[in-house]
């Protein structure tokens, strides 16, 4: 095929998918596992239902306030449960950890959506906050979409961090290097790039060298965008789904955590409910 045909081709699906709206969009971005057992020892269980009345589940790890709490939101496949030996890992560390899975993933009913995980985030934050957690000791944490999520939530709630790991720049830009000129129909979708730019809380942005989902250099680039105060953390020899079985990552999470809070909040914009 010439360069003229197949640039029709990618004109002919790209138009398809235009048509088709977010829906076919959303069916490559997310992919939930319904499946989920029972939680580890000593995880409690939990319900939360969001502003627009959606009910998600969540595992809960950790001791009593005033410890530092990982708001955790996860990546675009699976759920919770994949990362059940992390949790435990994270609040062996002192750490309180919130887990919860969006909608449609694991026990959380629904279908997904960037709206809806955005949503699905405030409510985990939300939640937390009435049980009479602090704000100012939330860290928003999360892994490859996830982070995305975790960066777009710093914008709508006050909190005292953020730390992404194997996170992109925006989705098209990972797409891009998947799909080809197909990507660009991610339009700004997860824009993290953006928003970390107008951020003005503690930033950890830790990536595997040897991402082969999430490319290093992505990585990179949403950390140059990022204002300052700001952590750079370089995997040495890890993958996309590997990176948080790295014990010293987990370190470097807790002690930027509890950094971020021990310095308090700092000045910056003020965080919008949308």
């Amino acid at each position: 095929m010439n360069r003229r045909a197949a640039g029709l081709v990618v004109a002919v699906v790209a138009a398809a998918l235009w048509l088709s709206g977010c829906s076919m969009i959303d069916a490559y971005t997310f992919f939930p596992d319904r499946s989920l057992g029972p939680p580890p020892p000593d995880v409690e269980e939990r319900w939360i239902t969001t502003a627009d009345g959606q009910r998600i589940h969540a595992w809960y790890a950790g001791g009593p306030a005033p410890a530092p709490t990982l708001i955790w939101s996860h990546g675009n496949a699976g759920n919770i449960g994949g990362r059940a030996d992390v949790l435990v890992a994270l609040a062996r560390r002192g750490l309180r950890v919130l887990a919860y899975d969006y909608r449609g993933y694991g026990r959380s009913p629904g279908a997904p959506s960037e709206a809806g995980v955005y949503l699905d985030a405030v409510g985990a934050f939300d939640h937390e906050v009435g049980r009479g957690t602090a704000p100012a000791s939330i860290i928003c944490f999360g892994e490859s979409l996830g982070g995305a999520v975790s960066i777009a939530l710093a914008e709508r709630r006050p909190c005292g961090g953020v730390a992404v790991v194997s996170t992109f720049t925006r989705l098209a830009d990972v797409a891009r290097r998947h799909y080809g000129p197909l990507g660009l129909l991610a339009g700004n979708r997860f824009d993290s790039r953006a928003r970390v730019g107008r951020q003005a809380v503690p930033l950890l942005v830790a990536h595997g060298d040897r991402d082969e989902i999430v490319p290093f250099e992505l990585g990179e680039a949403l950390f140059a965008a990022a204002s300052e105060p700001k952590r750079f953390y370089r995997i040495a020899g890890a993958h996309h789904n590997d990176a948080l079985a790295s014990p010293d990552l987990l370190d470097a999470v807790a002690a930027f955590a509890r950094d971020a809070v021990a310095r308090g909040p700092l000045p910056g914009r003020t965080p919008r409910d949308r």
